[in-house]
């Protein structure tokens, strides 16, 4: 059985324990050094930052998000383990929790661990393809020759020189397609590192639930339910074109994965196409001033990442979902490209004040489509809002602090809602 340890990266042919250091993290595998897709997923990665930059919370639960009003927007294993989730309203966390310690996000260390991280995935390959800061899949196809060593030894040293450099951890799934790799590296988190092989896809994914599928949520596991669909086995029961007559273009892809293929390339090259944030709340709500502040907080995520990446975005989309689970999105084209927060809160307000009666909701979410460099946004002056340009000012030299001193250094009013 081909093996490696993880630890000092020795590969061996069987055991228990690594024959050169000892050591029980072992990963064997009939296909480990055949295959060469991989997704690799940091682990808790906002909290894991956190942790690093603050030895003192170590073995402390940590929650990234807002003030107690506000919502958890990531939180550490040791958090999860209590039962709090993302988007989970921060009190009922800290019923779950009492003793968690809340940091608000600094997303300019996060950016700056990302592209860390990037960088040592750029030594391996060429054929990487971000999916967010801390995940990305890879394509090591003909890397073997250049390396001297298999995908799967190079994997095990990437997540090694993470930790050892970088003081974070993640964890590797690796496959022969883009699905299957993406499912592996959730099997075993944290510090997981996992194979589905080609001759076990089938019998793998047979007796797994379909909420598997990347990108089946509520509605489309609703769906799914009604037709009696629940395990990857039902779907084999139906033919591609009744799936489709039933499902549409999801149906041609449902029966595809339900196979295990996925032809999917890395698409090292795919152009960024919109910067979006969305909260799904634990109980709907029709509170309008709750529902400020959130768009308020995702306004500045947006921001935030449009800044990290040196982008901007002509158009402003607003994104709701009613607690009847109906979807309801807009969008403003503006006169000039923006990457303010303060610019795409207020043109989302406006999109959002005509659907107020709409509720209650169930999740809000805002963007940014039609991307340009950042340098040819936020140029032309706002003739009919004369505080506009004052505004920005504002924004720029709160970045500036919040660059030197932390993001909870300036916090604005709206943003304790």
């Amino acid at each position: 059985m081909p093996s490696l340890c993880r630890d000092c990266l020795h590969p061996f042919e069987a055991g228990a324990r690594c024959p050169a250091c000892r050591s029980p993290r072992i990963t064997a595998h009939p296909e480990l050094f055949d295959l060469a897709i991989a997704h690799m997923d940091c682990d808790a990665f906002y909290a894991s930052v956190e942790k690093r930059d603050n030895p003192a919370l170590a073995a402390k639960p940590v929650i990234i998000g807002g003030g107690r009003r506000g919502v958890v927007s990531t939180a550490c294993y040791v958090a999860r383990i209590r039962g709090v989730r993302s988007a989970m309203p921060m009190f009922q966390a800290l019923k779950l929790c009492p003793d968690a310690v809340v940091v608000p996000p600094r997303m300019e260390a996060y950016v700056e661990a990302s592209r860390a991280i990037r960088a040592m995935m750029e030594e391996m390959t060429p054929e990487i393809e971000p999916l967010s800061l801390d995940e990305a899949f890879l394509d090591l196809t003909g890397t073997a020759r250049l390396h001297g060593r298999p995908p799967a030894i190079m994997l095990a040293r990437l997540i090694k020189r993470m930790k050892d450099e970088l003081g974070l951890s993640g964890s590797i799934g690796l496959s022969h397609n883009k699905f299957l790799a993406k499912v592996a590296s959730d099997l075993e988190k944290p510090k997981g590192f996992s194979v589905i092989g080609k001759a076990e896809t089938a019998d793998f994914l047979r007796d797994k639930p379909v909420r598997l599928i990347w990108g089946v949520g509520a509605v489309s596991q609703a769906a799914l339910d009604t037709a009696g669909i629940h395990l990857f086995s039902d779907l084999l029961r139906w033919s591609e074109a009744e799936l489709t007559a039933r499902f549409g273009a999801m149906g041609t892809r449902l029966y595809s994965l339900a196979r295990g293929e996925d032809a999917r390339r890395v698409s090292a090259h795919a152009p960024v196409k919109s910067i979006s944030k969305e909260t799904t709340f634990a109980t709907d709500t029709a509170d309008m001033e709750l529902l400020d502040g959130h768009l308020w907080r995702l306004a500045e995520q947006v921001s935030d990442r449009a800044k990290a990446r040196g982008l901007a975005g002509q158009t402003v989309t607003l994104k709701l979902k009613t607690a009847g689970f109906k979807s309801l999105t807009r969008r403003q084209t503006l006169a000039d490209a923006t990457q303010m927060a303060d610019t795409l809160y207020r043109s989302a307000r406006a999109l959002f004040e005509p659907l107020q009666d709409a509720g209650p909701f169930r999740l809000i979410g805002t963007g940014l489509t039609g991307l340009v460099p950042a340098a040819d946004a936020d140029r032309a002056p706002d003739l009919l809002d004369q505080s506009a340009a004052k505004r920005s000012e504002v924004e720029r030299a709160t970045d500036k602090i919040r660059a030197k001193f932390g993001h909870d250094a300036i916090v604005k009013g709206r943003a304790l809602r």
